[in-house]
């Protein structure tokens, strides 16, 4: 469970409370003892105490008879002799036909006796196919749910408290790439464990930092301007240095660690699978429809949410100083659909609104975009 938010910060400005720990797994069930069998009472003997008949009196029998029956059983005893003599002589050969040993039951992976003859070929024999850890998804996979992901039902879960240690921003090519690959790191720390605790198949993305007008990624070529500042395409997180408009910003570190949580937030979501299941609903809907440019806000703000819990659970731990926590949070006003005049990333009225969502609680349940009214992602 998350500690609970903090109050608004001396200056003013909200604050996003460190988080407490990740989201609790499921009771343990507890183990239970084999059962005692109960056996049944024991046979009962007559009762104490039941009288006995005594035996009737022996009778006398005839001696006549006596003689008799001592010949008969003599008779049988030669016939039986001679019998067994006449069986021994014959070809000796036993049928075992009934006298088998009953078969043991054969498991699902045991295969039945070969009984077929011998110069026979042979038979085929064709086991079950196993299932895969992919097929049965038993391992980490992705979750194609939007509203209803998992990750977003928890009211309690949000990200652990750990310390994030930046080097100090440098506004040169060099300089950005070691303060983005060490930010990388943080939020691979942070987002890493929270998803492999729902099962989901974390790895980290790659990172690169394209130096010219333009770059290639699998989801096309990229031309670099102020919409580009970082770009995000299936596992790959691209920093072109030449977007991140250093002479507007300057040494304004939260600024572009916002900006670069942003992109990561997509990470999580392909991680997720909330991606892949928001993507087959724009192409569905068409990506300039009006259902599918509302589809691409609810994802873009999601990230924005994400953005704002990384930078309120980190605020104070390590080198991620107030200082830089504000700025981000007074910055995110100016990026938006109004700025960009667009309509797939939402107004900034509302991209700071899910940024400080994200940032002041700490909550993942708040950034459940795809559950918010129509009114609120526009």
């Amino acid at each position: 469970m998350t500690q609970p938010p903090y109050g608004p910060p001396p200056s003013g400005l909200p604050m996003g409370p460190p988080p407490g720990s990740g989201p609790l797994g499921p009771p343990l069930a507890q183990p239970r003892g084999p059962q005692a069998t109960h056996a049944g009472p024991p046979p009962m003997g007559p009762p104490p105490g039941w009288p006995h008949r005594p035996p009737p009196p022996p009778q006398r029998k005839p001696a006549g008879l006596i003689i008799g029956l001592c010949l008969g059983a003599v008779v049988v005893l030669v016939l039986g002799v001679v019998a067994i003599v006449a069986l021994n002589r014959s070809g000796g050969q036993r049928s075992n036909t009934g006298l088998q040993s009953p078969k043991a039951p054969t498991s699902a992976y045991q295969l039945p006796p070969d009984n077929s003859p011998v110069n026979s070929p042979p038979p085929v024999r064709t086991s079950s196919p196993v299932p895969s850890s992919s097929s049965t998804e038993s391992g980490p996979h992705k979750i194609l749910k939007l509203s209803e992901h998992p990750i977003l039902q928890d009211p309690n879960a949000g990200l652990k408290n750990l310390s994030c240690e930046l080097p100090a921003w440098q506004s040169t090519p060099d300089g950005a790439e070691a303060f983005f690959t060490a930010a990388s790191k943080c939020l691979d720390a942070a987002w890493g464990p929270f998803l492999e605790s729902y099962n989901l198949p974390f790895t980290p993305p790659t990172l690169h930092f394209p130096t010219g007008p333009s770059f290639e990624t699998a989801c096309g070529s990229i031309q670099v301007g102020i919409a580009t500042a970082a770009y995000y395409c299936e596992n790959n997180l691209y920093v072109p240095f030449k977007g991140l408009q250093t002479d507007q910003y300057g040494n304004n570190p939260g600024v572009y660690l916002a900006l670069f949580a942003h992109e990561y937030g997509h990470h999580v979501q392909e991680v997720a699978g909330i991606m892949d299941a928001v993507w087959q609903k724009i192409y569905a809907a068409g990506q300039n429809s009006a259902t599918g440019l509302e589809l691409s806000r609810r994802k873009e703000l999601q990230a924005q949410c994400f953005s704002g819990m990384f930078l309120g659970a980190h605020v104070d731990e390590g080198t991620v100083t107030r200082e830089m926590y504000n700025k981000a949070w007074n910055d995110q006003e100016t990026r938006g659909d109004n700025t960009s005049r667009s309509h797939d990333h939402g107004t900034n009225a509302h991209y700071a609104q899910w940024w400080r969502t994200g940032a002041k609680d700490n909550r993942i349940v708040d950034c459940n975009t795809f559950s918010a009214p129509s009114s609120a992602v526009s």
